[in-house]
C-alpha cells in the first residue's frame, strides 16, 4: 500500500506540476478485479477502490497497518459509483447500487465486494480512518440521503449535495462522507472556496467523460495551484488548502473528511476576491 506523506504549505509553494501530482494525486486506484488502497498521513485516512468483475474481492489488512484485519482499529465508508453491486459484511449481504453508501464500523473482520453484472461492474470507492469505538453497519441509499440544493446557473455552480455519513446521518467516530452532483451546464464546485483547519479532506471525481477533465484547485487561498484530473481519480486536500474545481463538462465527486469533529459546516470560507 503506497503512502502519501504530509506537506508543509511553505514547501508546497515551490512545487512544480510533477511534484504536486506525486504527493497529492491518487490515480490508478480503480483497476479491474483489484482492490487498491493508499495510506495518507493526513489524519491516517486510507483511500481506495474495489472493482470486482469476475471474482469477489476481500478487504484485507496491509503490513503497514500492523493489524490482524483491516477494521481492527478502523471504520470505513463505501460509495458505489458504477454498476449494481453487493457487499458482504461478515455473514450479511447488502445490495449497494450506484450512489448508495455503506458504513462499516470498527471490529468487523470480513468485508467482501462483488458486482451483480460483470458487464456493468460496480466501482466501490472506499474511505477509512482510525476509530475509537464501534458503530453499527448501516446502509443508506441514494434516494434516502439528505439532499441540499446549492449554487446557481448564473454562476455555473448549480449542484445537489448528498449527505451520508455526518453528525445527523450515519453515525461514525470521525468519518464524514457524501457526494455532490453538478447540474447540466454547471462546472464549478465549492465556490466560494474554504479550508478545514480541523480536518483533512479527499475529493474523488467520477462520471467525468473520457475526453473531459476537471481542474482541481488547491493551496493556501493567496497562493493557489491546480491539478488536472480525470475520471476515477482522487486528490488529498490538507487542512491548510482550499479545495475547489472546475470541469470542462458536468461531473460528480465524492467528498470525505476525517479530523477533530463531525460538523459538516466547520469550514473557514474565503471570499472569491481573496483567492490568488
Amino acid at each position: 500500500m503506497k503512502s502519501i506523506y504530509s506537506v508543509h504549505p511553505d514547501d508546497f509553494k515551490s512545487y512544480q506540476t510533477a511534484a504536486i501530482r506525486e504527493r497529492f494525486l491518487l490515480d490508478g486506484i480503480v483497476k479491474p478485479d483489484e482492490l487498491n488502497c493508499v495510506y495518507t498521513h493526513y489524519d491516517r485516512m486510507i483511500v481506495g477502490a474495489a472493482n470486482p468483475i469476475d471474482r469477489q474481492l476481500q478487504l484485507e489488512s496491509y503490513p503497514n497497518l500492523k493489524a490482524d484485519y483491516f477494521l481492527q482499529r478502523r471504520e470505513i465508508g463505501i460509495i458505489n459509483v458504477a454498476g449494481d453491486g453487493e457487499i458482504t459484511v461478515n455473514d450479511q449481504t447488502y445490495a449497494v447500487n450506484k450512489l448508495d453508501c455503506l458504513y462499516v464500523g470498527k471490529g468487523i473482520e470480513n468485508v467482501k465486494f462483488a458486482s451483480t453484472d460483470r458487464n456493468n461492474p460496480a466501482v466501490f470507492y472506499i474511505l477509512s480512518c482510525p476509530a475509537h469505538r464501534s458503530y453499527p453497519t448501516t446502509l443508506l441509499t441514494y434516494d434516502l440521503a439528505v439532499k441540499v440544493n446549492a449554487g446557481d446557473a448564473a454562476t455555473a455552480n448549480r449542484r445537489t449535495i448528498n449527505k451520508y455519513i455526518h453528525a445527523d446521518g450515519i453515525q461514525s467516530c470521525q468519518l464524514v462522507m457524501g457526494l455532490t452532483i453538478l447540474s447540466e451546464g454547471s462546472v464549478w464546485n465549492t465556490m466560494p472556496a474554504h479550508v478545514h483547519d480541523r480536518r483533512m479532506e479527499v475529493y474523488f471525481y467520477f462520471d467525468v467523460p473520457e475526453s473531459q477533465r476537471v481542474f482541481h484547485y488547491m493551496g493556501e487561498g493567496n497562493e493557489t495551484r491546480h491539478i488536472v484530473m480525470g475520471n476515477y481519480e482522487a486528490v488529498v486536500s490538507p487542512p491548510w488548502s482550499i479545495h475547489a474545481g472546475s470541469g470542462t463538462a458536468s461531473y460528480s465527486f465524492i467528498w470525505g473528511m476525517a479530523g477533530e469533529n463531525l460538523d459538516y459546516t466547520d469550514m473557514d470560507i474565503l471570499n472569491i476576491t481573496q483567492i490568488k
